[in-house]
């Protein structure tokens, strides 16, 4: 199909349509300054050519847990079309937007990255099922929790480097990673209060403008790629996101300015449309708490609430498109057929391996105890959260000696 011009674009090459944003000329008072840093926990000398965040944001990008993202899913298993988001490419998306979102309120753009990047490291196979199937399976010695998961990851798991486990990231950037979505609550997940005994992380204070972009970034990509995943994969049409809430609004006025778009191109510009809402939404709500609270560094963030945010009417939007996509799409039958049968992989993964660590490569089992005791299933739980979906179902395969189809019938 043949789509119409926009007439209202200008059409000559190499033009640029203004108002242009000029980025500040110095980092604002309440941003996390390079130079203030709290450290590393191993120190070392820092780069001449990087700042701190910089290269805490490179060791994440070459890490092996970060490359594992490419076949985590999201929410549609890679079976289903490698066009659907992964893990990884998640990750990407709320780094753009946590990258451009810092930019504009001259926070630490690079810290910002780094934590949007990060923020997902934890994550089992099979997405939130993973997940929920490995805390269920684990429950008698703790559970599981991914942002937990994501610190023994990057202070533990990962051996890259000869002087140090783990990839030795800054003070801020751990504290991103634990605590984006704000404060936490004692008890505390071992593994985060294992190494806040080593070295404290504030873990009941807010954290840097920089880790609250990243969270808020996290919602904004979600929300929209998780509507355009839907509806590429047929879950709800056109016509029923036009009756949703927030997201309709966006589609009406694409229909109305665009009537014959062909879908691929409609899907575009309604996430297009979207994001540039909640992103307008979000800076001029978090313009307005900064100037209420006027945090005079970035300690005095940590003491004084959120401070960024949607405003009222469109959290109240936002809550109530997330319910219509729990609804449409993470409790569509499909979806929920693949996913229980995830589970039920994990799930018994855990329990071969527990009673039989020997099944585990040489490496792994030399760290575990007897046959089913916390030592074990601490060792066979970090062994199943590192697994991509591919591996998960190969080893399915090679301990029960049959595959397990996942996708819905």
């Amino acid at each position: 199909m043949v789509t119409k011009m926009r007439q209202d674009f200008d059409q000559t090459p190499g033009k640029l349509i203004g108002p242009l944003y000029e980025p500040p000329a110095a980092r604002a008072v309440y941003a996390v300054k390079p130079a203030q840093s709290r450290g590393r926990l191993f120190g070392g000398r820092e780069s001449a050519t990087r700042t701190p965040y910089q290269r805490d944001r490179d060791r994440i990008i070459h890490s092996t847990a970060f490359r594992r993202l490419k076949h985590k899913t999201q929410v549609f298993v890679q079976h289903e079309g490698d066009y659907y988001r992964t893990r990884l490419t998640h990750s990407l998306e709320v780094a753009q937007i946590a990258r451009s979102l810092a930019r504009v309120l001259a926070l630490d753009e690079d810290l910002a990255e780094t934590v949007a990047l990060a923020h997902d490291l934890g994550h089992t196979p099979f997405g939130h099922a993973g997940e929920d199937a490995l805390s269920a399976a684990t429950a008698s010695i703790g559970g599981f929790d991914h942002n937990a998961h994501a610190l023994r990851l990057v202070t533990k798991l990962e051996h890259r480097y000869a002087e140090f486990d783990g990839l030795n990231l800054t003070w801020e950037t751990l504290e991103g990673i634990v605590k984006h979505n704000g404060p936490l609550q004692a008890p505390f997940a071992a593994p985060i209060a294992s190494f806040d005994a080593r070295w404290p992380l504030d873990l009941q204070t807010w954290p840097s403008l920089e880790a609250q972009v990243a969270a808020f970034s996290d919602d904004i990509a979600y929300v929209n790629h998780d509507i355009d995943d839907s509806l590429r994969a047929g879950l709800f049409t056109i016509a029923d996101l036009v009756e949703a809430p927030l997201a309709g609004e966006q589609a009406r006025a694409v229909e109305t300015r665009w009537p014959d778009l062909e879908s691929s191109r409609f899907i575009g510009e309604l996430v297009r449309t979207l994001i540039g809402s909640l992103v307008d939404d979000l800076l001029a709500e978090t313009r307005r708490r900064i100037l209420k609270a006027s945090p005079a560094s970035a300690d005095a963030v940590r003491h004084q609430g959120p401070l960024v945010g949607f405003s009222s009417s469109m959290e109240t939007q936002v809550k109530a498109l997330k319910a219509f996509l729990f609804e449409r799409m993470y409790r569509h039958p499909r979806v929920m057929g693949t996913m229980d049968r995830a589970k039920d992989v994990v799930a018994e993964l855990f329990e071969a391996f527990s009673r039989a660590p020997s099944l585990l490569p040489e490496d792994w089992a030399a760290r575990c105890g007897a046959p089913g005791d916390p030592v074990t299933g601490g060792v066979v739980r970090d062994y199943i959260a590192g697994m991509t979906d591919n591996f998960a179902l190969s080893e399915y395969n090679r301990i029960f000696h049959k595959e397990i189809a996942l996708a819905a019938p």
